[in-house]
């Protein structure tokens, strides 16, 4: 084995047991969703953002509030709300009094600036509102006025929304969709899960979560994920597929030309092709697969990919199309 290979084994190696340890301490208080946890991490390791969609009581908030303290990170809760406003979010300048006697314009940061954001139940607020949260996502700074205010790197926004109540809701405007890196749906526990939920919620005791991961231990794991090769037939294997999800896209089946309006954009690939070195790590491999992206190709398109009218109205769901795409498309191109 060669000098490289050597250190690649032994930086995926320390990779695994940095994970490993993030997700047991995570085990102490979020029951089962190992592939929501999973898919969150993969967000994370690529710099970038994920919506979580789930009913009431699921523990999505409780998840984000989890994650932020097994990694020691600065973080914010913002409660979307009809009333809220983008100042509430970003920030304001105030003027303030200096200790001379002076007066000076001041910014007062949001909450925004944090190192992770729970934005929860995002879809109540209004599209303004919402609006205030796609500079900060994309560039991860805010201008407000001439000024531009960075924001700490690792940067992560986590929302959260409830699929069944629509009423005092707004549907994310699709610039802001394309922005979250996945989109995951939070599924209901099993019979054994809801057991140990009970034991954990409704007795006395209660797990404390200690940080186990440092912000510069993530920001080197971020860093190793862009380094992960993935080679051509698999770039081109993910491109296929995006393709795919548009109407008059090449090999997309004809399921995808009736029901879709638009198809996913360049960030599509661009999240399948992360998310498939993300998964390669996770299970101790230096190189990213086909079978990678295929994995990851669901939770990267459902929320990219959207619906005529009359899919709408056939209540067509896209991961049934994306499904219909990966199964009709070749592996290897013609």
């Amino acid at each position: 084995m060669s000098d490289t290979s050597a250190e690649a084994r032994r930086e995926v190696e320390e990779f695994q047991r940095q994970i490993g340890t993030l997700r047991e301490e995570i085990g102490k208080i979020i029951v089962g969703y190992r592939e929501v946890v999973d898919g969150v991490l993969s967000c994370m390791l690529a710099g970038s953002h994920a919506l979580l969609e789930g009913v009431p009581g699921l523990g999505k908030t409780r998840l984000v509030r989890t994650l932020a303290s097994a990694m020691g990170l600065e973080f914010n809760r913002i409660q979307f709300t009809p009333d809220l406003m983008p100042a509430d979010i970003i920030g304001t300048v105030v003027l303030d009094e200096t200790p001379d006697g002076k007066h000076a314009f001041e910014f007062r940061k949001g909450p925004v600036f944090a190192n992770i954001v729970l934005a929860d139940e995002i879809n109540r607020a209004t599209p303004k509102t919402q609006s205030a949260l796609l500079e900060a996502m994309q560039e991860h700074h805010v201008t407000v006025g001439r000024t531009t205010h960075k924001i700490q790197q690792p940067y992560f926004v986590l929302a959260t929304q409830n699929p069944l109540e629509m009423e005092g809701t707004y549907p994310l405007p699709e610039a802001q969709l394309d922005r979250f890196f996945f989109k995951l749906d939070v599924p209901f526990p099993s019979r054994e899960e809801l057991h140990t939920i009970l034991e954990r919620t409704t007795t006395s005791s209660e797990a404390e979560i200690q940080p186990v991961i440092s912000r510069e231990q993530m920001l080197g794991m971020q860093a190793l994920l862009r380094r992960v090769p993935a080679a051509h037939p698999v770039r081109d294997y993910a491109i296929r597929v995006l393709e795919a999800t548009h109407p008059n896209g090449n090999g997309a089946p004809a399921s995808v030309t009736r029901f879709v309006r638009t198809g996913a954009s360049p960030r599509g690939v661009q999240a399948m092709l992360l998310a498939a070195k993300a998964r390669a790590l996770f299970d101790g491999r230096f190189a990213a697969s086909i079978d990678d992206v295929r994995a990851s190709a669901r939770p990267a398109l459902r929320h990219r990919v959207l619906l005529s009218f009359e899919g709408e109205a056939e209540g067509v769901r896209p991961d049934t199309l994306i499904d219909e795409i990966l199964n009709s498309l070749p592996r290897a191109k013609d």
